[in-house]
């Protein structure tokens, strides 16, 4: 390496001890309310914008992962490599700051104990988290946020709520980022450069992950686990799969059912409007 090879592996590292060491007992607290949720034949709902849907995507579906975990994600908030023209940048970043649009988002669904929602967002201070926690406390799930304390207090709430992320969550997860999310500086740069939160995301998302197949397990109530067909053959492996996905689908056919009984619709009453072609 050069002489500056392998400062950000090195402040890479020292972010993950600084959140197994400061993060334990939140990630715990996580961890036992998502295997209470699935246990209990629910949902875990996992949203994120913009780069926090990584850490979404890492729950499930993927080798390694289970199903019981609802990974949500809008398009219009996380196509970031159409950097301008149609679907650029700009209208991303200009979409998760518009107020009313979760609501729209939780419409889809029908949401109700004992599901879980777990929200990612390292700022936390745009709308759309923001009020996708909102709704899922108003229909009665307990709300876990992964974000970053010092960046979301870094500034003043931008939101017409006068909140952020954190404050309407049950449990909080602290991603131990800086202000500005990004760890390395340069000689003669003002802007430091490379980002943590991805990384320790996607670590706190896998070590949730893991606790809660572990509580599970302990349980009997772990549901079949996506694995590779290297470690188990290809007819394993595909059995597998297929296991996954239907309880999947079964799981989610009740979170998209409208006749659910006992289940809470939107706090105003509201009805997607209906679209005729």
């Amino acid at each position: 390496m050069t002489a500056a090879g392998g400062r950000y592996l090195e402040a890479a590292g020292e972010l993950l001890r600084r959140v197994h060491d400061t993060q334990g007992e939140s990630i715990a607290d996580a961890s036992r309310r998502c295997a209470d949720a699935i246990a209990a034949d629910g949902l875990v709902h996992l949203f994120g914008s913009g780069h926090s849907r990584i850490p979404v995507e890492e729950m499930f579906p993927r080798y390694g992962s289970f199903p019981g975990f609802n990974p949500i994600v809008e398009l219009s908030m996380t196509f970031h490599t159409q950097v301008v023209g149609a679907n650029g940048q700009r209208q991303a970043m200009f979409i998760e700051r518009v107020e009313g649009l979760a609501e729209r988002i939780l419409a889809n669904f029908v949401l109700a104990p004992p599901d879980v929602m777990v929200v990612f967002s390292v700022g936390g201070m745009t709308a759309v988290p923001i009020e996708m926690a909102q709704g899922a406390r108003q229909r009665g799930l307990p709300v876990v946020a992964v974000t970053s304390v010092a960046q979301s207090l870094a500034r003043q709430p931008t939101h017409s709520s006068g909140t952020r992320l954190l404050d309407h969550a049950d449990v909080v997860v602290d991603l131990c980022t800086p202000v500005g999310d990004a760890l390395i500086t340069v000689d003669g740069l003002d802007a430091p450069i490379s980002p943590g939160s991805t990384l320790v995301a996607v670590a706190i998302a896998n070590e949730m992950k893991a606790q809660t197949a572990m509580l599970l397990q302990e349980r009997g109530a772990l549901p079949p686990v996506l694995t590779s067909p290297a470690l188990v053959g290809r007819e394993a492996s595909a059995a597998l799969f297929d296991a996954a996905y239907g309880e999947h689908a079964r799981r989610l056919a009740r979170a998209l059912s409208s006749r659910q009984p006992g289940a809470r619709a939107a706090p105003d009453g509201a009805t997607s409007p209906a679209i005729g072609l």
